[in-house]
């Protein structure tokens, strides 16, 4: 079993030692190894820019007449992220939004926008429906 550490509470002081104490004899330039830049026009190299297709609708059912972006399809995105987009997308469009059930709705036709948004954040945005 190991054993625990204890702190002397009578006052007496602490023996402490850093663990970057070794490191401090070491040069900067040795410690980090350069890696070499990647040319980005290589298509076998090139950064994924595609994070799933994203389908994005106009709505007006069943909301007393008002119109509705709704964007749905997320895929591999936790709540946190779609909940960060939506934010993002309510200040572009000025508008109120949320997030049910794994999409995120923006009060208002404002489907440009919210697809530039999504292109910046690496989505592949589709028009769908109405």
């Amino acid at each position: 079993m190991k054993q625990k550490k204890r702190i002397p509470t009578d006052g007496e002081p602490i023996a402490w030692t850093s663990p970057f104490a070794a490191l401090t004899h070491m040069n900067v330039a040795q410690a980090v190894p350069r890696q070499p830049a990647r040319d980005h026009s290589d298509p076998a190299v090139a950064p994924k820019t595609n994070r799933g297709r994203v389908d994005i609708m106009r709505q007006r059912a069943q909301r007393a007449g008002k119109t509705v972006t709704v964007v749905t399809g997320f895929v591999g995105i936790g709540q946190a992220e779609k909940e960060r987009l939506a934010k993002e997308m309510q200040r572009a469009c000025g508008a109120g939004g949320t997030v049910k059930e794994g999409r995120i709705e923006i009060q208002g036709d404002h489907r440009e926008v919210v697809a530039g948004i999504l292109t910046h954040a690496e989505f592949r945005p589709v028009f769908a429906g109405g």
